[in-house]
């Protein structure tokens, strides 16, 4: 537990550290001060990542808080191990169970909010509100993109379900933020392998292009299988496929693994292309130009519509084994 790492000056007494030679643990920089009374050895601080130091600052911040609160928003997602996208971690974020009061104060924020005991897990020693709870939280205060893609790998990985992500919306009750979370929730998928497939699929909805079939297995006329592939528009006859995978060494030249990805993966589009079907490819930096890659993705479908058409089936069902 993270929590072990946390030094407490009440603790630190009852070991016989006075509170002079604490301030020159601190001073020379053998311990880092998390909060008032809350320390942690340095070189564990130093080599945690981004991600961990934050659960260190949210567990010294609850150090100071009666009952009635728990860690909410990104604090809570950390602590529930989600994967977030581009959302800071330089405040820790509170929630009180009331609904008045909010405040922001060096480097916390406290919400006040209701919230039931059975929204309420124990993590690391602290309260920490439910993964659903936590997902229409950040849905309700950040953008569509970002609540996408925590929720996507949430019920991929199955921390929740989208009935109790859909019952969580329904407890918001008159909450402002509501509608925006209600939207997220309704959109977000258990189908979704990465952050660049849950971004991939945003982009889709907000360019208004159909909605796709995710991790689909294509097979040919014959019901032989060709792939499983990341997005797939039947009735327009194109696959669309994230990329993300591919190494390259620092002088941007490819790896000899990357170099065997590619073939195979070369491999795998001739079938699917020999099928009918039209492929679009696009990588991480192609996200960064949105409206170029969904422009390649309507010549795709246009593409699509002047040839034959896509010879065999698709089955959204996934097939052990098969990737």
């Amino acid at each position: 537990m993270r929590d072990d790492k946390i030094i407490r000056r009440c603790e630190a007494r009852a070991r016989g550290v006075t509170d002079s030679e604490v301030r020159r643990l601190v001073r020379t920089g053998a311990w880092i001060r998390l909060g008032s009374g809350v320390y942690i050895p340095s070189d564990i601080y130093t080599d945690a990542d981004e991600r961990d130091r934050h659960v260190y600052r949210a567990l010294a911040a609850m150090e100071h808080f009666r009952e009635g609160v728990a860690l909410s928003h990104v604090s809570a997602a950390m602590l529930h191990g989600l994967e977030t996208w581009q959302i800071s971690l330089d405040v820790v974020h509170v929630t009180r169970n009331r609904s008045g009061g909010s405040r922001r104060g060096s480097g916390c924020v406290l919400h006040s909010s209701k919230f039931t005991e059975d929204e309420v897990t124990p993590k690391d020693s602290v309260r920490v509100l439910s993964v659903a709870r936590t997902i229409t939280d950040l849905a309700s205060t950040l953008s569509f993109e970002q609540a996408v893609v925590v929720g996507d790998r949430a019920l991929r990985i199955g921390t929740t379900t989208l009935d109790e992500l859909k019952r969580a919306v329904e407890r918001m009750g008159r909450h402002p933020g509501r509608a925006k979370a209600a939207r997220a929730v309704r959109l977000m998928s258990d189908r979704s392998d990465s952050v660049g497939e849950s971004r991939s699929r945003v982009l889709m909805i907000g360019a208004q292009l159909p909605i796709p079939e995710e991790q689909p297995d294509v097979f040919d006329a014959n019901g032989r299988w060709l792939a499983r592939v990341d997005f797939l528009l039947p009735e327009h006859g194109v696959i669309g496929e994230f990329d993300g995978r591919i190494k390259y060494r620092r002088d941007g030249v490819a790896t000899t693994e990357a170099e065997d990805v590619v073939f195979q993966e070369k491999l795998r589009e001739d079938r699917l292309r020999h099928a009918g079907w039209v492929v679009v490819r696009w990588t991480w930096a192609d996200l960064q130009t949105p409206d170029t890659l969904v422009a390649r993705i309507r010549e795709g479908i246009a593409l699509a519509a002047r040839g034959s058409g896509p010879v065999g089936t698709f089955d959204t069902r996934k097939l052990a084994g098969q990737m």
